[in-house]
């Protein structure tokens, strides 16, 4: 029996890291090509002086970041500790003289995953991809003025981070609830060589502009375009003077004067509808749609 082959359709349970550069958008396609050169340099140096072993890593490029899920022979303390220094280390030496410095968020789960031969996928992906990615980790980035936040979750922090160990200080992480598209979970926010981060009491109203250029979204979905459709959308109905329904103070309205004895009206209307107020008529007047017979000339 090829037991290398059975493998490949049972889920192994691996260190999912998801890395993510900062305002990817905003390079040019000459510094984009640089910057991944960065990130590269950045991460296998990073496993190399950790000595973990290169056949136990699964790597995979997103364009603007890299999608990676660690063997479970190699310790996930030393992933979220000596690797998460020389990365850390390692970043700081790329960003020397760099007018704009890479940054990066990196998320973190351990979970079943399953690989194929177009990479690796499983629902523990999903959250080290959703807890990279998300607002809050941005935010940090930036208010921090960092080079670097990781992100765990919850069970990963429980299991291996609250123990502490080498280079893995529990008391430098702090806790947040995140909005993510499975449901609200409970993620650790770390800025290695710092004290644990003061987290932002709210979230920031609309994602970085550079979301929308991201090419590692889980589903294949950019949510802020999504969402920008949704606002264009929405304008083109007010542009073209028609809401499908009607003004409820529109009735409080006479020759331009407010009403204020007439009462408020709300209205559900699935199709035409036509509201008439304070109106006098000189002969007999027909108010509606003609249809039918009825509506027809006759010659």
């Amino acid at each position: 029996m090829d037991h290398d082959a059975m493998d490949l359709a049972e889920a192994r349970y691996e260190l999912v890291i998801s890395v993510d550069a900062r305002r990817s958008g905003e390079y040019d396609d000459v510094d984009k090509q640089r910057m991944r050169e960065r990130i590269y340099r950045v991460l296998e140096a990073a496993f190399t002086h950790a000595k973990v072993a290169r056949d136990a890593v699964h790597m995979e490029d997103r364009g603007d970041g890299v999608l990676l899920s660690v063997a479970g022979r190699i310790a996930v303390t030393r992933l979220l500790g000596l690797w998460m220094v020389e990365v850390h280390e390692n970043l700081r030496d790329e960003n020397r003289g760099l007018s704009v410095p890479l940054g990066l968020r990196v998320g973190m789960h351990v979970g079943p995953v399953r690989h194929d031969g177009r990479g690796i996928s499983g629902r523990a992906v999903d959250l080290a991809c959703r807890l990279a990615d998300s607002p809050l980790a941005r935010r940090l980035l930036d208010a921090e003025r960092a080079d670097l936040v990781l992100v765990t979750s919850q069970s990963l922090y429980e299991d291996v981070v609250s123990s502490g160990g080498k280079f893995i200080e529990p008391a430098h992480y702090s806790s947040a609830r995140l909005e993510l598209k499975e449901g609200e979970v409970t993620a650790w926010f770390h800025l290695p060589g710092r004290p644990a981060p003061e987290i932002p009491t709210a979230a920031p109203a609309a994602p970085d502009a550079d979301r929308a250029d991201d090419v590692d979204d889980v589903d294949g979905v950019d949510d802020a375009r999504d969402a920008r459709d949704v606002s264009d959308a929405r304008g083109a109905d007010d542009a073209g003077g028609g809401d499908d329904a009607p003004d409820v103070d529109d009735a409080r309205r006479v020759d331009g004067e407010d009403r204020a004895d007439a009462p408020r009206a709300h209205y559900t209307v699935h199709g035409d509808m036509s509201q008439h107020s304070d109106n006098v008529y000189q002969q007999p007047v027909h108010i509606g749609r003609i249809t039918g017979d009825a509506g027809r000339r006759k010659g």
